[in-house]
């Protein structure tokens, strides 16, 4: 399903400058096509020195290390990081539940704005850009550069619409292997599945080397449930609806939400996800901004 380019209020000008200061960068060694901002496993000959290693026939006498043979009288290699871009995933859920809250500002409107203004800034820095969600029409675009390939990417974006049942945790498997680089997976989504079928989809996109972050989208109410009269619950992904007094259900269901969250968590800790968990009554500029910034402090690292 797409839409007409200029349907794009999702993004903000004002918030796009103030986020284009600070850079998208992966957690983890990166595999790119073209040379970049990001960290490679890949070693090269670039200005970052990363290790030293012994002298085999065939290496470049250029990258000998001529002190380190005057104090061992051994031949070393000096080598470097090779910096490559990044390739950004952007994982949309699209379940009939994402489109919980008020026309103009559903969990949906929330995520779209996450996820069109992230792309946005990456693709700004140079970086690739693709889409997955399995909406009513899945939507599949490999993430590449240049700014009509992330036209497409925002225009396909806009013409989402969530609908029916959860599809998060196929999407994520399908991701894990259509996804053949490194790449960093950006997952926006209420998780409305069991954490320990979640944990496998997540192990599978660490196991294929990818950098996962997670933005958990959930709205006060869900947790506070504090309704005070009888009401209708209609389950927004096709089940039936359920007339119930919430004074008779509210401390078995904060119970239950608990426990989620306490699954969650341990979930985090045991993957070493980037995870975030979002109110949606926060300001996404905030939200983001709160998120560039952990990954500029947290830059670098092996996986």
């Amino acid at each position: 399903m797409s839409a007409a380019p200029s349907d794009r209020s999702f993004l903000d000008p004002a918030v796009l400058s103030r986020l284009m200061a600070l850079p998208l960068n992966a957690r983890h060694a990166m595999l790119g096509g073209v040379s970049g901002k990001h960290r490679s496993p890949v070693r090269g000959s670039s200005l970052e020195f990363a290790q030293y290693r012994k002298y085999v026939p065939g290496d470049d006498t250029r990258r000998l290390d001529w002190r380190t043979w005057g104090r061992s009288d051994r031949f070393y290699i000096k080598e470097f990081e090779a910096d490559t871009n990044l390739r950004l995933c952007l994982l949309m859920d699209t379940s009939g539940s994402m489109n919980y809250g008020p026309a103009g500002s559903t969990r949906f409107d929330y995520a779209r704005k996450l996820a069109g203004t992230l792309g946005y800034v990456a693709a700004q820095q140079g970086d690739a850009v693709g889409l997955w969600s399995l909406a009513e029409k899945p939507v599949e675009i490999p993430a590449k550069r240049g700014a009509s390939h992330l036209g497409l990417v925002l225009d396909q974006m806009a013409g989402i619409q969530p609908v029916g049942g959860t599809t998060l945790l196929t999407a994520l498997h399908d991701a894990a292997e259509k996804i053949r680089q490194r790449a960093l997976v950006i997952v926006f989504s209420d998780l409305f599945v069991p954490p320990a079928e979640l944990k496998s989809a997540v192990q599978h996109l660490r196991f294929r080397k990818h950098d996962v972050a997670f933005f958990h989208l959930l709205d006060q109410q869900e947790l506070d449930f504090d309704f005070d009269r009888p009401a209708r619950f209609i389950d927004m992904e096709g089940g039936e609806a359920i007339l119930a007094d919430p004074s008779l259900i509210a401390r078995n269901y904060r119970e239950a939400v608990r426990q989620y969250m306490h699954e969650i968590d341990e979930l985090v800790r045991t993957t070493a996800i980037d995870y975030h968990r979002v109110k949606l009554h926060e300001k996404y500029d905030d939200v983001l901004a709160k998120f560039l910034l952990a990954r500029v402090q947290k830059k670098g690292g092996r996986a």
